[in-house]
């Protein structure tokens, strides 16, 4: 359906959506024939292993060069994808479902992260809701002559079907709801701000977020941890073309990303710089939010494949994807196993 090895296409691609970043060392048969890998990925903390092999040279011992571009959201990743100009791709496990059902010969090969996310709400509502439930919701509305408003991510990204999964497992239907509303709101900075402003009641985010809150005083705190929700939730997942996935390229990959999770896991001091670094935040708030019960970086995909099917699930029921994939469909644990 496409051709990872059009340069000019992905060049100019490149060109126009605005800079890229070449590391590593190209090798001449060592990537099976591919001498280039261009990794989308975006500066969120779910895609943290991507700043740590960038920042630690890890790109090195790939035979390839590696050409990273930065992208603000899922959809536009598998708008590259679908069009060739992407090899390997670290963004969510829904978009990824996403690029399954439009036939783009790609898996995921190893995870990210799990359990990155928690629902947090407004401190006065945690007592009403532990002593009553979903029906915390209707007692809020009514107290407050309005429903209680959750902003979160698009519908169909992690934050949201995870949000939507937990309303629904305390008996929620947040369509036919007049107690419960979600407000769609794009990117953690937004998110934040609609917490800050008094816009929105409660959401469904990962870090830094929580941390942020924490640190200024926010009365939105904390309520459920995707741990709590979905044990093994999958988020932000590494997938690679079926080209990448057939040449060495892909275990050097998976060893490097796998080096990185090490890392992040056992040098969050040095970690806390590479978030600073590359995604913006400080290096002393992003240390503490390495030490959240969000921050739970992994790259073995089985540690994620048993919830996947809950998103998968929403994603098909959303009509994002046109039918329910299977884990084998979305998985190619061989690679990682391989190592």
């Amino acid at each position: 359906m496409y051709d990872t090895d059009a340069p000019t296409t992905r060049r100019s691609f490149l060109a126009a959506a605005g800079g890229s970043a070449t590391l590593g060392l190209a090798g001449c048969l060592g990537g099976g024939g591919l001498d280039e890998l261009t990794v989308a990925h975006m500066p969120i903390y779910p895609d943290l292993q991507w700043y740590v092999m960038e920042g630690e040279g890890y790109f090195d011992e790939i035979d390839a060069e590696i050409d990273g571009q930065e992208f603000t959201d899922g959809p536009a990743i598998v708008q590259a994808f679908g069009g060739g100009d992407i090899d390997v791709a670290m963004f969510g496990i829904v978009p990824a479902m996403i690029v399954i059902d439009r036939d783009i010969p790609a898996q995921v090969t190893a995870a990210n992260i799990r359990e990155p996310m928690g629902v947090m709400a407004e401190e006065s509502f945690h007592e009403t809701f532990e002593a009553e439930g979903g029906d915390a919701f209707a007692t809020w509305a009514e107290e407050n002559d309005g429903p209680f408003r959750f902003g979160t991510f698009p519908q169909g990204s992690v934050p949201d079907v995870l949000l939507r999964y937990w309303l629904r497992e305390t008996g929620v239907d947040p369509e036919s709801s007049d107690a419960v509303e979600i407000v769609e709101i794009n990117g953690a900075s937004a998110v934040w701000q609609a917490i800050a402003n008094g816009e929105i009641d409660g959401t469904s985010i990962m870090e830094p977020v929580p941390t942020i809150a924490s640190e200024e005083g926010s009365s939105v705190t904390m309520l459920r941890t995707a741990a709590d929700i979905l044990p093994g939730q999958p988020a932000a997942v590494t997938m690679m073309s079926d080209e990448v996935r057939d040449s060495p390229l892909a275990a050097q990959f998976v060893e490097q990303h796998g080096r990185a999770t090490d890392f992040i896991v056992e040098s969050p001091d040095e970690t806390a710089g590479h978030v600073e670094s590359g995604i913006g935040m400080p290096a002393d708030r992003a240390r503490r939010a390495l030490d959240s019960p969000l921050s739970n970086f992994v790259t073995d995909p089985r540690e994620i494949a048993e919830a996947t099917p809950v998103f998968s699930e929403f994603a098909a029921t959303n009509g994002q994807i046109d039918e329910q994939p299977s884990n084998e469909a979305i998985f190619d644990f061989e690679v990682y196993d391989s190592l």
